[in-house]
C-alpha cells in the first residue's frame, strides 16, 4: 500500500471515527497497521475506536504503544489520561498520576490554562490517595505558576484557601514540610484577605489557630496567631480560650496568662479556660477553696482540659479530700489515655499518677494502699525518684508490710541522707511499731531538715499524745506540735480533732474542745469521731439546737449508707424528744451505714417499741442479740415484747436464755413467772385445769426466786399473791400446788399446798405488798383473796364462824380500794360482787356499788350484768331482763349477759331457752352455760315423740347439738367434779356418740357421786355395747337393789336377757323371756320380747315364738307392729309360707307389718326374706315366681328407711338386703343384673369382702350351668374371695357346692367342715344345721354312684345323727332312710325307715313325696301289693301325682 493509501485509510479512520462507526475504523486501522506497523496515528485511532467499543485494555495498549513510538506527541497521552479516567481498571489510579505528570510536562510551554487544568486534576488524584506532600508541593506549584502569569490578590487568596482546606483535615498524618507548607498557606491566605475584618476571615483565622493547637512545637506561632486575632477580633472569645488552654496545658501560665483569664471570664463568667486558669493561679498563691471552686466550675465547661483536672486534684490533696482528689486524677488519666500517650503527655500522665497515689495514701486503708503500690508502678522510672519511692514506702506502710517500708526507708537513708521525706518514714515506722521514743527522735531529726512540713509536726504531736498522760498534759510537747501544724497546715482536719481531745480530755474546756471539733469536722465532713464529738458536747453544753443543726447538715448531705454516727445521734434524740417515727427513720439509715451495729438495732427497737410496733422491734432487737449473743438486754426486750405479744413459750425460752447466763437476773426470773402465770390463765380459759395448776407452780417457782434475791419489790409479793389466787376455779382434788420453802419461811425444800393453803399463801403476800407499797389495786386483789377463800371454804362445808371472819375481811379491803380510788369502777364492781354473797346478803349495798360502777364507767357491761343477777336472784324478772339487755348493748360478746337472758327464758319457760344456752356455749366456755345446754339437749333427745318435729331437726341435727353439747359438759366435769347429773348427762350424749368406753366412765363417775336407776341403766347397757359381760352384769345386780317394784320389769328383763346372750346362753335368754311372760302375762312388751329372741336365738322354738308375737298383737297394737315382724320371722323359721295354702303365713304377717311400719327397714327387709322363699318354693316345684321384680325395689326401701338408726345397724341391714337381692336375682337368672348391682356397690365403696364374694358367685353361676372344668386359677381366686370372709358360714358352704360341682368331694367336705366349726364359734344353730345336712347330702351324693368306700356311708351317718340331736330334722331322717334304700334295697330297716317318714305326722310334704315316691319302688321290688295299695291310697289322698305316675309305670311292667 503506497503513501496515498496509507493517508486515505487513515482519513476514513477518522470519517467512521467522527460518524462513530467504531468497528469500521478499526478495519481501516488495521489495513494501515499491516503496511505501517509504527504508524503514530493508526494507533491513536485504535485507542480510540477501542475506547468506544468498552475494549478498554486494548485502547489501553494502542495508547501506549501510539505513546511509546512518539512520546512528546500530545494525542496518545490525551487519550490514555480520558481512558483512564473513564474506567476503573486496576493499573489506571497507578498510572494515571504519570500520564498527568508527561501531559503538565508537554502543556508547560504550550498551554498553560490546559496544564493548570491538569495540575488540578493531579492534585485531586493526590488528594484522594492521601499523598499530602504531593498535594502541597504541587498545589504549591500551581499557586507559584498563577503568580508568574500574574494572578490577582482575589485568585491567589483563593487558591491558597483552597490549600488550608486540602490539607487541614489530616494534620495527624503530615510530616513537618507538609505542615509547614500548610501554615504558609493560612498565612498567605489571612495577608491576602480583601476584607479585614470580615466572618470569612475571622473564620479561616480561627481554622489557622485550631490548626496551629495541634502542633505542639509551633507554641510561638500559636501565640503569636491568637495575639493576631485577638488585636483584629478583640471581642472574640476563640482565641483567647485557645491561648489560655495553651498556657494551662503547657504550664506557662504567667502573670500576662492571668490577664488573658481574666479577660475571657470578664467576657462570659462561665468560660471554662479562664476559670481553670484562674483557678491554677488561685492554686498557686495557696487560696485552695478558691481554686477549687474556680478549676470545678471550669472542668464543668471544658471537661477535656487534663491539666485542669490535675491542679484540681492538687488542690484536692493539699484540703485534704483525698476521695475527691482520687475522681479527678482518673478524670485526667482518662483524657490523657483517650488522648494517647507520648511526649508531654507521658510526663503529664506521670504526674496524675503520683497524685493520684498521694491521694490513695492519704485514704489509708489496705485496698487503697494496695492501688496506691499498683499506680506507682505505672510511673516512668518511678524506683528513681526519691518522692515516689516514699510514697511507696507509706503504702506499705498504711497496708501493714513493714518489712517493705523498712527495706524502701533504708534505701532512701542510704541514697538520700538529707532527705527530711526519708527520716520522716523511719518515724512513721518506728510509730506503728509503738517504739515512741525512736519515733519522736526521727520525727525531730525530720523537722530539723525540713520544720514547715504540717504533717511532721503532726505526727510527732500524736507520737507524744500516744506515749501517756505525762505527755498528753504537757503543754511543750503535744499540744505544741499540735498547734504548729494547724498552723501550718489549716485545712488539716485531724489535727484540730486532736485538739479537741486535749482540750476536753485533758484540760476540760468543754466549749473550747467543741470548737476544735466542729473546725475538724467543717474541714473534713467524712470524720465521723469529730462530728460525734461535736454532737456529743453539744448535747452535753445542752446545746441541742446546734447539735441538731450538725446532724441535719451531715444527714442531708450523706449518701445512702454513710454518715452512720449522724443517723444513730439524731435518732435517738428524737428517740428522747418522743418523736418515734423520725427516730425509726434515722435509726433505719444508721443500719444502712452499719448493718452489723448491735446497739443501732436495739435502738431501733426502742423507738418501734416506743409507738407501738411490737413485732417490728422484736424483729429488731432478735438481729441485736445475734450480732451480739452477750447482750442481756437484747435478749431480755425480745423475750419481754413476746410476752407482751401472748407468745408465753417463746419467751419463756428467750428468759432461759438470760436465766442460764445470770441466775440472778430478777427482770429475767420475773418475766418467767408473768408468763407462766399467763399460761395459766389461758389454760384455765380452756378448762386446762390440770395444766394451769402446772404452770402456777413453775410461775410460783421463779417468782419465789426473784424474791430471794429481791425481797424488797412489792409488785413481785402481788404477783405472787396472784398466781396463788388464780386458781379459785379449779376442784380442790387437782390442786397440789409444790411450794419452794423460800416462800413459806423455811430455808430450803419444797412443800405441796393444798387449794385452802394456796388461796391463804396469797392473801399473805398481798398483805407482804402492801407493807412494801399501799396502792388502791393490791387491796382490791387482797379482797378479792378473801373472797375466794370463804368460797372455798363454802364448798367444802367448813367452819362458818372462819367463812364469815373471811367475807367481812373481804368487805373491809374493798372498801378501802374504794376509798384511795373512788373512780375505779372495778373496784365497786368487787365490792358488789362480795356484798351480794350469801353469807353477807346485803343487797342494797351491793345495787350501790353496781350503779357507782356503772357511773363511774359507762361502757361497763360487767356490772349492768351482775346488777341483773342480783335482780334475778331477788325474782325481780323484768329489771333483770333490762340489765342483761343493756350488758348485751354494751358488748355483745360478753358470755355472762347472755347466761343471764338463758336463766330468765327458763324462768319464765320460754322456747329460746335452748337457743340462748347454745348461743352462750358458741361465745365462750362457761359452766353454767354448759350445765344448761347439756340439760336442754339431753332433755330434747329424751323425748322420742319430737323426732319428726322441725324444732328437733334444727336444735338437734343442723346445730350437731350432741358433740357440742358432750364437748362442753366434757370440761364442766372436768372442774366440777361432785355433781352427779353431769356426769350422767356426759354418758348419755357419749351413748349418742358411739363413745362407749367414755360414756361407762361417766356412768361409773355419776354411780360413785351418786347411784340412780337412770345411771345404771345406762351403765348395763354400755357394757352391753361394749360386749363387756362382767361390767353389765355389776351394773345389772346393782340395778336390782334399786328397783323393788315391777315398774320397770321390760327394762330388767331385756337386759337380762342381753347379758345371756353376751355370754351365749342362748336357751337361757328364751328362759328369762318366757320367764317374764308369765310373771307378767299382761304386759305386751314382754310377749313382744319373747317373740324377738326366739326368732334370734332359739329357732327350734319358731312356732311358739310366732304364738308370742300374735299374743303381743292382740294385747296392745304399738308394741303390735314390731311383733307382727317377729310373728312373721317366726313363720319363716318353721318354713311357713305362702305355698303350703295357711292362712296365717308368714307373708301376710310381714305385709301387714310393712302397712304400719313404712319407715322401719327391718320390716322391708323381712319382707324381702318372706318374698324370697316364696319364690324359691315356687322354683322347686317347677312352677313361675311371682315377685321377680320386687328385688331392687325392696332393697331400695331398705336403704331408704334406714336413716334414722344406728350406722352399725344400718350397715348390716343393708349388706343382708343386698346379699338377698343378688341372691334372689341369681335365681331368676337376671345375672346382668346382679353383676350390675354387685359392681355399683363396690365403686361407692372398693373395700367390701362381702360384695366382692356376691360378685364372685354371681360370675361363677353362667360358668357352673355349663358343666365345664373350671381352671385352677379361677379356683384359687374363689379360694381367696372366701379367705377374706373367712367367718361367714354361707361362704364356705358356697365353695363346697363349687367343688362338689367340679367332682372335688375331697375338697368339698373340708369345706362343709369348716362351715360348720364356724357355725359353732359363732354359736348358730342354724348354720350348725345346714352344715351337717349339706355334709350329709354330700356323702349321699357320693353313695348313691355307687363308689365302694365306708367313709362315705359313715360321714352320712354322723351328719344326720348330729342334726338330729339339734333338733327334730325331718330332712336327716330322710337321708337316714336314702341311705339305707342305697346299701339294701329290699331290707325291712329300709322300708320301716321310709313309712315313719310317709305315714307319721310332722314331716313337710315335700319330704314325704320324695319318700313315698322311694317306698313304691321298694314295694314293688318285694311284691307287697297290699302295701301297695295302702301307699297308693295315701298318694292319691294327698296328691301325690308323681307317686301315681310312677305306680302305673311300675305296675305295667
Amino acid at each position: 500500500m503506497s503513501s496515498k493509501e496509507v493517508k486515505t485509510a487513515l482519513k476514513s479512520a477518522r470519517d467512521a471515527i467522527r460518524n462513530k462507526d467504531y468497528k469500521e475504523a478499526l478495519k481501516h486501522c488495521k489495513t494501515v497497521l499491516k503496511q505501517e506497523k509504527n504508524n503514530y496515528n493508526a494507533w491513536v485511532f485504535i485507542g480510540v475506536a477501542a475506547a468506544e467499543l468498552e475494549q478498554p485494555d486494548q485502547a489501553q495498549g494502542a495508547y501506549k504503544k501510539a505513546a511509546e513510538l512518539e512520546p512528546d506527541q500530545l494525542l496518545a497521552w490525551q487519550g490514555l489520561a480520558s481512558l483512564y479516567e473513564k474506567c476503573n481498571h486496576i493499573n489506571a489510579k497507578d498510572d494515571l498520576p504519570g500520564v498527568y505528570q508527561k501531559l503538565l510536562d508537554l502543556y508547560e510551554s504550550v498551554d498553560k490554562q490546559k496544564w493548570c487544568d491538569v495540575c488540578k486534576k493531579l492534585v485531586d488524584l493526590y488528594y484522594q490517595e492521601k499523598k499530602h506532600v504531593e498535594v502541597a508541593r504541587t498545589w504549591h506549584k500551581l499557586i507559584k505558576t498563577r503568580q508568574e502569569e500574574g494572578a490577582d490578590n482575589q485568585e491567589l487568596h483563593q487558591l491558597w484557601k483552597k490549600l488550608t482546606q486540602l490539607l487541614a483535615e489530616s494534620t495527624e498524618d503530615q510530616n513537618n514540610e507538609t505542615q509547614q507548607l500548610l501554615l504558609t498557606a493560612f498565612e498567605n491566605a489571612l495577608d491576602l484577605s480583601d476584607k479585614i475584618p470580615s466572618e470569612d476571615h475571622q473564620v479561616l483565622y480561627r481554622h489557622f489557630i485550631q490548626c496551629l493547637s495541634k502542633f505542639p512545637h509551633e507554641t510561638a506561632r500559636l501565640k503569636k496567631a491568637c495575639e493576631g486575632m485577638i488585636n483584629i477580633y478583640p471581642t472574640v472569645q476563640y482565641p483567647l480560650e485557645v491561648l489560655c488552654l495553651h498556657l494551662i496545658e503547657t504550664g506557662s501560665l504567667t502573670d500576662e496568662g492571668e490577664q488573658y483569664c481574666c479577660r475571657l471570664v470578664e467576657m462570659d463568667s462561665k468560660s471554662g479556660p479562664g476559670l481553670i486558669g484562674l483557678g491554677i493561679k488561685a492554686l498557686q498563691d495557696k487560696k485552695y477553696e478558691d481554686a477549687v471552686r474556680k478549676l470545678t466550675e471550669g472542668l464543668k465547661e471544658s471537661p477535656l482540659c487534663t491539666a485542669g483536672w490535675y491542679h484540681l486534684a492538687e488542690a484536692q490533696v493539699r484540703m485534704h479530700k483525698p476521695k475527691e482528689a482520687l475522681l479527678s486524677c482518673k478524670q485526667a488519666l482518662k483524657n490523657i489515655d483517650n488522648l494517647g500517650v507520648s511526649g508531654g503527655n507521658l510526663h503529664q500522665k506521670n504526674l496524675c499518677l503520683h497524685l493520684k497515689a498521694e491521694a490513695l495514701i492519704k485514704l489509708s486503708d489496705y485496698e487503697s494502699s494496695e492501688e496506691a503500690i499498683r499506680t506507682l508502678d505505672q510511673v516512668s522510672d518511678a524506683n528513681n525518684i526519691p518522692g515516689l519511692l516514699l510514697l511507696k514506702g507509706l503504702a506499705y506502710l498504711n497496708k501493714g508490710s513493714l518489712d517493705e517500708a523498712s527495706k524502701i526507708m533504708e534505701d532512701l537513708l542510704s541514697s538520700y541522707p538529707d532527705l527530711a521525706e526519708a527520716h520522716a518514714l523511719e518515724a512513721l515506722i518506728h510509730f506503728t511499731k509503738k517504739d515512741y521514743l525512736q519515733a519522736e527522735k526521727c520525727f525531730q531529726l525530720a523537722l530539723e531538715k525540713d520544720a514547715e512540713i504540717a504533717e511532721y509536726h503532726y505526727q510527732l504531736g500524736l507520737t507524744y499524745w500516744s506515749m501517756g498522760e505525762e505527755t498528753r498534759k504537757d503543754k511543750t510537747k503535744a499540744l505544741t506540735h499540735f498547734l504548729k501544724a494547724a498552723k501550718l497546715d489549716t485545712y488539716m482536719g485531724k489535727v484540730f480533732c486532736y485538739l479537741g481531745h486535749y482540750y476536753r480530755d485533758v484540760v476540760g474546756d468543754r466549749n473550747r474542745a467543741r470548737g476544735c471539733y466542729r473546725k475538724a469536722f467543717e474541714l473534713d465532713d467524712t470524720d465521723a469521731e469529730s462530728g460525734a464529738a461535736a454532737v456529743d458536747l453539744s448535747v452535753e453544753l445542752e446545746e441541742m439546737e446546734t447539735a441538731l443543726a450538725i446532724l441535719t447538715t451531715v444527714t442531708q448531705k450523706a449518701s445512702a449508707g454513710a454518715a452512720k454516727w449522724a443517723w444513730l445521734r439524731r435518732g435517738l434524740y428524737y428517740l428522747k424528744a418522743g418523736q418515734h417515727s423520725q427516730a425509726v427513720a434515722d435509726l433505719q439509715a444508721a443500719l444502712r451505714a452499719d448493718p452489723k451495729d448491735f446497739n443501732c438495732w436495739e435502738s431501733l427497737g426502742e423507738a418501734y417499741l416506743s409507738r407501738g410496733g411490737y413485732t417490728t422491734a422484736l424483729k429488731s432487737f432478735t438481729k441485736a442479740s445475734e450480732l451480739n449473743p452477750e447482750s442481756t438486754y437484747s435478749v431480755f426486750k425480745v423475750a419481754a415484747i413476746q410476752q407482751i405479744l401472748g407468745k408465753y413459750k417463746e419467751a419463756v425460752a428467750q428468759y432461759q436464755l438470760i436465766i442460764k447466763k445470770k441466775e440472778d437476773y430478777v427482770p429475767a426470773l420475773k418475766g418467767l413467772g408473768e408468763c407462766h402465770l399467763m399460761m395459766a390463765k389461758a389454760a384455765l380459759v380452756d378448762y386446762l385445769d390440770g395444766k394451769a395448776v402446772d404452770y402456777v407452780e413453775k410461775a410460783l417457782e421463779y417468782f419465789t426466786r426473784a424474791l430471794q434475791h429481791r425481797a424488797d419489790v412489792s409488785c413481785l409479793w402481788k404477783l405472787v399473791g396472784d398466781a396463788c389466787t388464780s386458781l379459785y376455779a379449779v376442784s380442790p382434788s387437782k390442786v397440789n400446788v409444790s411450794v419452794l420453802g423460800g416462800l413459806l419461811g423455811q430455808k430450803e425444800g419444797k412443800q405441796v399446798l393444798k387449794k385452802n393453803e394456796l388461796l391463804h399463801l396469797g392473801g399473805r403476800c398481798y398483805g407482804r405488798a402492801l407493807k412494801l407499797m399501799a396502792t388502791s389495786n393490791t387491796w382490791c386483789d387482797l379482797g378479792i383473796n378473801y373472797y375466794r377463800q370463804a368460797q372455798h371454804l363454802a364448798e367444802t362445808g367448813s367452819n362458818s364462824n372462819d367463812l364469815q371472819e373471811l367475807l367481812e375481811k373481804s368487805l373491809h379491803c374493798l372498801k378501802k380500794a374504794v376509798r384511795l380510788d373512788s373512780n375505779n369502777h372495778l373496784y365497786w364492781n368487787a365490792l358488789g360482787v362480795v356484798s351480794c354473797y350469801s353469807g353477807i346478803g346485803n343487797y342494797a349495798l351491793a345495787q350501790h356499788c353496781f350503779i357507782k360502777s356503772i357511773q363511774s364507767e359507762q361502757i361497763n357491761a360487767v356490772a349492768w350484768t351482775n346488777l341483773g343477777v342480783l335482780y334475778l336472784a331477788n325474782e325481780k324478772i323484768e329489771q333483770a331482763h333490762e340489765a342483761f339487755k343493756m350488758a348485751q348493748s354494751l358488748d355483745p360478746s360478753y358470755l355472762m349477759c347472755w347466761i343471764g337472758q338463758a336463766l330468765i327464758a327458763e324462768t319464765v319457760g320460754s322456747y329460746d331457752t335452748m337457743d340462748l344456752f347454745r348461743h352462750t356455749t358458741e361465745l365462750s366456755m362457761h359452766t353454767e352455760g354448759a350445765i344448761g345446754y347439756a340439760y336442754w339437749v339431753c332433755t330434747t333427745l329424751q323425748d322420742k315423740s319430737n323426732r319428726d318435729t322441725e324444732l328437733y331437726q334444727y336444735n338437734i341435727l343442723q346445730m350437731n347439738a350432741i358433740p357440742a353439747a358432750q364437748v362442753v359438759l366434757s370440761k364442766y366435769t372436768g372442774r366440777i367434779q361432785n355433781y352427779a347429773p353431769a356426769f350422767t348427762m356426759l354418758g348419755y350424749l357419749n351413748e349418742h356418740l358411739q363413745l362407749k368406753k367414755e360414756a361407762a366412765d361417766a356412768y361409773q363417775s355419776s354411780i360413785l357421786k351418786e347411784p340412780t336407776t337412770e345411771s345404771l341403766q345406762a351403765l348395763c347397757a354400755l357394757g352391753l355395747a361394749m360386749k363387756d359381760a362382767t361390767l353389765s352384769k355389776a351394773a345389772l345386780n346393782e340395778l336390782l337393789k334399786h328397783c323393788k317394784q315391777k315398774d320397770n320389769d321390760y327394762q330388767r328383763y331385756l337386759l337380762t336377757s342381753a347379758i345371756y346372750a353376751l355370754q351365749g346362753r342362748t336357751v337361757a335368754v328364751q328362759r328369762q323371756a318366757s320367764k317374764a311372760v308369765h310373771s307378767n302375762p299382761a304386759d305386751p312388751a314382754l310377749w313382744s320380747l319373747l317373740s324377738r329372741v326366739v326368732a334370734q336365738y332359739t329357732q327350734r322354738n319358731a312356732k311358739g315364738g310366732a304364738v308370742a308375737g300374735n299374743v303381743a298383737h292382740i294385747l296392745d297394737s304399738n308394741h303390735g307392729k314390731k311383733a307382727l315382724l317377729y310373728t312373721a320371722v317366726n313363720q319363716l323359721a318353721m318354713g311357713s309360707s305362702s305355698a303350703d295354702g295357711e292362712k296365717n303365713t308368714a307373708l301376710k304377717a310381714i305385709q301387714k307389718a310393712a302397712l304400719l311400719s313404712p319407715g322401719d327397714p327391718a320390716v322391708w327387709a323381712g319382707l324381702m326374706a318372706a318374698c324370697h322363699a316364696d319364690d324359691k318354693l315356687a322354683l322347686v316345684k317347677n312352677t313361675q315366681p311371682k315377685r321377680m321384680d320386687l328385688h331392687l325395689a325392696l332393697l331400695s326401701a331398705v336403704s331408704a328407711s334406714n336413716k334414722e338408726f344406728f350406722e352399725n345397724y344400718n350397715q348390716s341391714l343393708e349388706k343382708w338386703s343386698l346379699s338377698q337381692a343378688v341372691t334372689g336375682l341369681i335365681d331368676t337368672r337376671r345375672i346382668a343384673e346382679a353383676e350390675a348391682l354387685c359392681t355399683k356397690n363396690l365403686k361407692s365403696n372398693p373395700d367390701q369382702p362381702a360384695v366382692i364374694l356376691l360378685l364372685r358367685q354371681v360370675q361363677c353361676k353362667p360358668l357352673l350351668e355349663s358343666k365345664k372344668a373350671l381352671p385352677d386359677a379361677v379356683l384359687e381366686e374363689l379360694q381367696k374371695t372366701v379367705m377374706s370372709n373367712s367367718t361367714s358360714v354361707p361362704a364356705w358352704q358356697w365353695l363346697a357346692h363349687i367343688y362338689q360341682s367340679q367332682g372335688m368331694m375331697g375338697a368339698a367336705e373340708m369345706c362343709y367342715r369348716k362351715s360348720l366349726q364356724v357355725a359353732s364359734q359363732q354359736g348358730s344353730w342354724s348354720g350348725k344345721l345346714s352344715s351337717l345336712l349339706r355334709l350329709a347330702l354330700l356323702a349321699l351324693e357320693v353313695c348313691m354312684a355307687n363308689i365302694s368306700s365306708d367313709h362315705w356311708p359313715s360321714l352320712v351317718q354322723e351328719a344326720t345323727t348330729e342334726a338330729l340331736k339339734l333338733c327334730f330334722c325331718p330332712l336327716a331322717v330322710l337321708i337316714q332312710a336314702l341311705l339305707q334304700f342305697k346299701r339294701k334295697m329290699g331290707a325291712r330297716e329300709t322300708r320301716r325307715l321310709l313309712e315313719r317318714v310317709v305315714y307319721q305326722p310332722g314331716y313337710p310334704k315335700s319330704i314325704v313325696s320324695t319318700a313315698r315316691w322311694y317306698l313304691l319302688r321298694h314295694l314293688h321290688a318285694k311284691n307287697d301289693y297290699e302295701l301297695i295299695d295302702v301307699l297308693v291310697n295315701n298318694a292319691k289322698t294327698h296328691g301325690d301325682t308323681r307317686a301315681l305316675e310312677l305306680n302305673q309305670k311300675l305296675s305295667s311292667q
